[in-house]
């Protein structure tokens, strides 16, 4: 390097460029957003041959200590002697060894070392290959994969270091209906699974999470999908609510609404909403979170969102007056046809790919004659090159 742009900056975290987990840290934060614009704008212009009306502000949260989700690599590496833990290193399928994070959130980032130092002594620390990370408002968990049953002795070490730094964990032997949190397997390892549907994880108090704004708090299970970035989540509810303008008379569908965090929130101002979900152990959680709020006009259904809607499906039928959706990275092609045909007054694609949010703008401006009227990025990942971005239109009516 003969001379540093102006944007560069000194990394914070001494693992930078080895490990996978960042690759923008050498960019200042400005920077990295404005790039994610760029990158979202020449999507909209190339792909979609379209361009919104208006650009909206991003939205950002703080840079550091934001990750409240994760999945972390564990290895046991006999050259080093120890079981290292970390992200997977950003150019090798090797776990990168990290001491310490910067971007997950508090306690975990410090919990690194500690956590290797501990996985070492167990005597199955050659079959303990993934953690999952879970930062809830109220506990942090965490998830051990495990290929072999941990022994007694192992038990034990794995209740000091919970009781040491105030963590809560959970085994994972097999499958996510596997789950179990560490009282429950070591006391009886026939109680029913943590995962398996139940409307909250067994063991202990639930895991969740508050939306202040609207008064909510979601429990949800350490292996469930929630939004990465707690302050940039609780704005971005905030913006899909102010963006979808919904009305006492309004009737919203939420597509892909996972554990009913839009849905949930719009039914504080619509008169009734319908969330749709594909996987029927977040609908069973979503409709516990309803109950638990006193939410009495939102319902939830189970439905493969993958594919084109079935004929005659209850949510199908039914009129609505605004549509969100959050698909994950592939879009939401098979759904486009039936949001058109429910003729909505407001979409709201919330999306984590520029590209595939590009198709799908594309497909709903160009054939079904909606409008692009906003759109914009969050930066929910800050120091990765993720693009997660939001685009409002407005029906042909």
């Amino acid at each position: 390097m003969l001379e540093p742009a102006a944007a560069r900056v000194v990394p914070k975290c001494p693992h930078f460029g080895t490990c996978g987990g960042c690759v923008l840290q050498h960019l200042a934060s400005q920077a990295q957003l404005e790039a994610k614009q760029i990158e979202l704008r020449d999507n909209l212009e190339r792909v979609a041959r379209i361009a919104p009306d208006t650009w909206l502000a991003p939205l950002r949260g703080p840079p550091w200590g934001y990750r409240r989700r994760a999945r972390l690599g564990a290895k046991y590496v006999a050259k080093k002697g120890r079981v290292v833990v970390g992200f997977r290193e950003r150019a090798a399928p090797y776990v990168a060894a990290l001491e310490r994070c910067e971007i997950l959130s508090a306690p975990v980032g410090d919990l690194i070392a500690p956590l290797s130092a501990m996985l070492t002594r167990l005597s199955i620390r050659e079959r303990l290959p993934q953690i999952e990370v879970a930062v809830a408002d109220n506990a942090v968990a965490l998830v051990l994969r495990v290929l072999d049953a941990p022994s007694d002795a192992d038990l034990d070490l794995l209740r000091e270091f919970a009781a040491a730094h105030r963590v809560r964990l959970y085994l994972q032997p097999g499958g996510l209906e596997s789950v179990r949190e560490l009282q429950a397997a070591q006391a009886n390892t026939e109680l029913p699974p943590a995962a398996a549907g139940a409307p909250a994880p067994q063991g202990g108090q639930a895991l969740r999470y508050g939306l202040p704004r609207f008064g909510l708090q979601l429990e949800f299970a350490p292996t469930d999908f929630i939004q990465i970035n707690a302050t940039v989540n609780e704005a971005l509810v905030a913006r899909a609510v102010e963006l979808l303008e919904p009305t006492p008379a309004s009737s919203v569908l939420d597509l892909y609404c996972g554990i009913g965090n839009f849905t949930l929130a719009l039914a504080q101002v619509a008169g009734r909403v319908a969330g749709v979900e594909g996987e029927a152990t977040l609908v069973e959680r979503a409709r516990h979170n309803a109950r638990c709020n006193n939410v009495s006009n939102a319902e939830f259904h189970v439905a493969d969102l993958g594919q084109a809607p079935q004929p005659g499906a209850p949510w199908s039928r039914q009129a609505y007056t605004h549509v969100l959706l959050d698909p994950p990275r592939v879009g939401a092609r098979e759904v486009l046809a039936t949001i058109a045909r429910l003729d909505p007054r407001r979409v709201l694609y919330i999306s984590c790919h520029p590209g595939s949010l590009a198709r799908d703008l594309a497909v709903l401006v160009h054939e079904h004659g909606f409008t692009l009227k906003a759109a914009g990025v969050l930066d929910m990942f800050p120091h990765t090159a993720h693009v997660e971005s939001l685009a409002l239109l407005t029906g042909v009516a």
